[in-house]
C-alpha cells in the first residue's frame, strides 16, 4: 500500500505477531488434533449437546470442507464445523466445536458485543475494499493538501478497524464460554482442558495481530493524510 516511506516499519511488529500466531495455531492445533478425549466424544456431538443444554433447538450443526473451517453463521443461524473437528474425537476438535458453540450462545442470548459487530459489519464490508482504493486515487491526484476522497477512505477503513476491535471481545467470551461448559459438563477433565485452552488461546492471538495489524494501517493513513496539510 503506497509509496515506501517511513511508516512502513509501523507493519513490522503486527506482522512479526502474525507469524507468531500463525506458528502457534500450526503448532497447538497439530498436536492437540491427535490426542483423543477420555470421553470419546466427538466435536459434532459436543456441539449438539451444548446447544440443547442451553434450549437452543433451531440450529443444526453441519459438516463443511476445509481445515479450520469452522464457524457460526448468524443470519442463517446455522453451526458449521471442518471435516477435522466435526467427526474427530480430539481435544483440538472439542475446544473448537465448543467456541463455536459458544458464538451460537453469544447470538441465542442477546450477547452485546456480538449484535455491535452485526450492525457494524455492513460498514466494515464495503471499507474493507473501498477504504485503499479511496485513499490512494486522493493521495496521488491531490497536490494542495488533502483531498475528499483521502478523508473518505480514513473513515471508511476506520469503520472496518472498528469492526476487528469489537471482535476480540467476542471471540475471548466464546472461548471462555466454551472452556467452562467443556468442564462443566464433563466432557474434558482437568488435564485435557488445558490442551483445548492452548488451541484457542493460539486462535484468539490470530485476532490480536489482525487488529494490531488493521490500527497500524489506520495510524498509516492519518499520518501520511497529514504530510498533505
Amino acid at each position: 500500500m503506497f509509496i515506501w516511506d517511513y511508516t512502513w516499519f509501523f507493519l513490522i511488529p503486527p506482522l512479526i505477531l502474525a507469524l507468531y500466531a500463525q506458528a502457534k495455531v500450526r503448532g497447538a492445533y497439530g498436536r492437540y488434533s491427535r490426542v483423543a478425549a477420555s470421553t470419546r466424544i466427538t466435536g459434532a456431538e459436543v456441539a449438539a449437546r451444548l446447544l440443547s443444554d442451553a434450549g437452543v433447538r433451531d440450529v443444526p450443526v453441519e459438516k463443511v470442507p476445509g481445515q479450520l473451517s469452522d464457524h457460526y453463521d448468524p443470519r442463517k443461524r446455522v453451526l458449521r464445523l471442518s471435516e477435522g473437528v466435526y467427526g474427530s474425537h480430539s481435544l483440538a476438535a472439542l475446544g473448537i466445536a465448543a467456541h463455536e458453540t459458544g458464538h451460537a450462545l453469544q447470538h441465542h442470548t442477546g450477547y452485546a458485543p456480538l449484535a455491535l459487530r452485526g450492525v457494524i459489519y455492513p460498514l466494515a464490508n464495503i471499507g474493507s475494499f473501498l477504504a485503499f482504493p479511496l485513499f490512494l486515487v486522493g493521495f496521488f491526484f491531490s497536490q494542495k493538501g488533502p483531498s475528499l476522497l483521502m478523508d473518505l477512505g480514513i473513515l471508511l477503513y476506520a469503520g472496518a478497524v472498528t469492526f476487528t476491535v469489537v471482535t476480540l471481545p467476542v471471540e475471548f467470551n466464546a472461548s471462555k464460554r466454551a472452556l467452562v461448559l467443556l468442564r462443566e459438563r464433563g466432557y474434558l477433565n482437568g488435564e485435557e482442558i488445558m490442551g483445548a485452552r492452548k488451541v484457542l488461546s493460539a486462535a484468539a492471538l490470530t485476532y490480536v495481530a489482525s487488529t494490531a495489524m488493521a490500527v497500524m494501517q489506520l495510524l498509516r493513513m492519518i499520518i501520511l493524510r497529514g504530510s498533505r496539510d
